[in-house]
């Protein structure tokens, strides 16, 4: 008995219309006409004889049979898209990664000397494009993504805590204000990480001063920059007090470019998770990569304890 599969290319214009709930926003998805989603929606019902849409007047509403028809939809095409995945890693040595632009700046690079010499058959193609990676439409093999892990049909693994504490130019230490305790910083501009985390517990200036009993700084004043490497930059640079997450200073804080004023930080409920399909679990490249971090991760956790 044949199995009754659906033309694919109608299945997915149904995938993108019904998760953008639009023929319009489907259609520059898949770079065809918004009347050709439609076309091919009608021949994805005509040939399961099931309406999956209601089509208002300006909107788009699915069915009672394609609300439950589409996780089903979208769970296929994530296997289709792990299958596809698995068949080129036995042929290809790259391994593509997503980051933080800060991440890859200030913790991966770095130490990608390392990497390339511990697994010379494997190269690394790292980029920076999306803060969160659809695994199911984009060509990425693994991503390091910023939150509390946990991601459905995700493996994750903690790959770095985070700990917030201000950080400045060792020039701020003199002058006529010099920074003695954090009520002083009502003479110094405030630099702020402008970086795209909308999650509350994520630490600023105003929790920070709230954390030490300081009421009288605004904590509203002083340029923001994004990525949050260019605020570490611009504290370097003297231009004020930045709030600085602690795996991202290491190095000018031992060069003695930064100082940290006060000795208070805030630990913070994020941690940097490296983020991958469970069904990619056994996948060489990846799990050598997992072992590779998990190694200078630890590596690293002993050298501040000696410091």
């Amino acid at each position: 008995m044949a199995r009754q599969i659906p033309p694919l290319n109608p299945l997915r214009a149904f995938e993108v219309a019904a998760r953008l709930l639009s023929f319009t926003k489907a259609g520059e998805e898949l770079f065809v006409t918004p009347s050709a989603v439609s076309h091919q929606i009608k021949v994805l019902e005509d040939s399961l004889g099931v309406a999956l849409f209601i089509r208002q007047a300006k909107s788009l509403v699915l069915t009672t049979a394609g609300q439950a028809y589409l996780p089903e939809v979208q769970r296929a095409f994530q296997h289709i898209a792990a299958a596809t995945q698995r068949l080129h890693s036995h042929n290809l040595s790259v391994l593509k990664i997503n980051t933080p632009p800060t991440f890859a700046v200030k913790w991966l690079i770095p130490r990608m000397a390392r990497f390339m010499a511990a697994h010379p058959t494997i190269d690394l193609k790292v980029s920076t494009s999306a803060p969160m990676v659809d695994f199911s439409r984009e060509d990425i093999d693994l991503a390091i993504h910023y939150g509390r892990g946990g991601q459905p049909g995700l493996r994750t693994v903690e790959c770095l805590p985070v700990e917030v504490f201000p950080v400045c130019s060792p020039a701020l230490m003199e002058g006529p204000h010099p920074l003695r305790e954090p009520g002083d910083l009502r003479f110094h501009t405030l630099l702020h990480d402008d970086s795209t985390y909308t999650d509350a517990s994520n630490p600023n200036w105003a929790m920070w001063l709230n954390h030490v009993g300081v009421t009288d700084v605004d904590a509203t004043r002083g340029p923001s920059f994004w990525p949050s490497h260019l605020v570490i930059n611009a504290a370097v640079d003297g231009l004020g007090v930045a709030l600085a997450k602690k795996h991202w200073v290491r190095d000018e804080l031992a060069q003695g470019k930064l100082i940290r004023p006060f000795e208070a930080s805030i630990p913070v409920e994020f941690s940097y998770f490296i983020a991958y399909p469970e069904e990619r679990d056994d996948d060489p490249r990846i799990r050598s990569f997992v072992d590779w971090v998990r190694s200078e991760v630890a590596q690293d956790q002993e050298t501040l304890a000696q410091d």
